[in-house]
């Protein structure tokens, strides 16, 4: 995987959140098969997860030119053989699952991670993020999900209160989203809401099932 080291982006809360983002993707992660990481950003975790969850196939994947750079040379560090280049897709184009299919014809994608995107996204992509999953994944296939939510209408944390309304601001498209659209957005499109997981800094790990 050629790259340029050089090229390497970080975000600081990645080091915070990869370890108890990694002891629930061990728990609920299908054992074998390939998981495809939407909006894989810098690459950190990307090339963090794929070593410790062999031999489960890593597919990253991003819609940003300069993620995807970021992406393989993280992926040219770590050097896991399990680690794939990553993909161009953006979950809001109505033809993203079948690049996804043309480009895993020899593995049998088993779930999909989404990693603090929804909320800095308009609503749009958590639609096509789900719709896609639904015609992507077969009965038993995770979709999981991590990020700050909402629950019954309210802010779990006055720092997510504070961090919804820095977000609005910057864009009117984005915020913290309600837990209960989500699943319910989920639901429209055959999964089902097993697991709901507490996390570090008031975020969640939603983990969804389809039937």
């Amino acid at each position: 995987m050629a790259s340029d080291p050089d090229d390497r982006r970080h975000a600081p809360a990645t080091s915070r959140n990869r370890g108890p983002i990694l002891k629930v993707l061990s728990r609920v992660l299908p054992a074998t098969g390939c998981v495809l990481e939407i909006a894989s950003g810098t690459g950190e975790h990307a090339a963090w997860f794929a070593p410790r969850l062999q031999p489960r196939i890593w597919q990253p994947s991003d819609a940003a030119a300069e993620m995807r750079a970021s992406i393989a040379a993280h992926a040219a560090e770590a050097a896991a053989p399990n680690l794939r280049a990553p993909l161009a897709l953006d979950v809001t184009a109505a033809n993203w699952p079948q690049a996804v299919t043309a480009a895993l014809d020899d593995a049998p994608l088993r779930a999909i991670v989404n990693i603090n995107m929804i909320h800095i996204s308009p609503w749009s992509a958590a639609e096509g993020l789900v719709a896609g999953a639904g015609q992507l994944l077969s009965a038993g296939g995770v979709l999981f999900l991590y990020g700050p939510f909402r629950i019954g209408g309210k802010h779990t944390a006055p720092s997510n209160e504070a961090f919804d309304r820095m977000l609005r601001a910057q864009d009117s498209t984005w915020g913290v989203r309600d837990l209960e659209a989500v699943a319910a957005l989920a639901g429209t499109h055959g999964f089902a809401l097993r697991d709901r997981v507490d996390m570090p800094a008031n975020n969640l790990s939603l983990i969804f099932e389809r039937a």
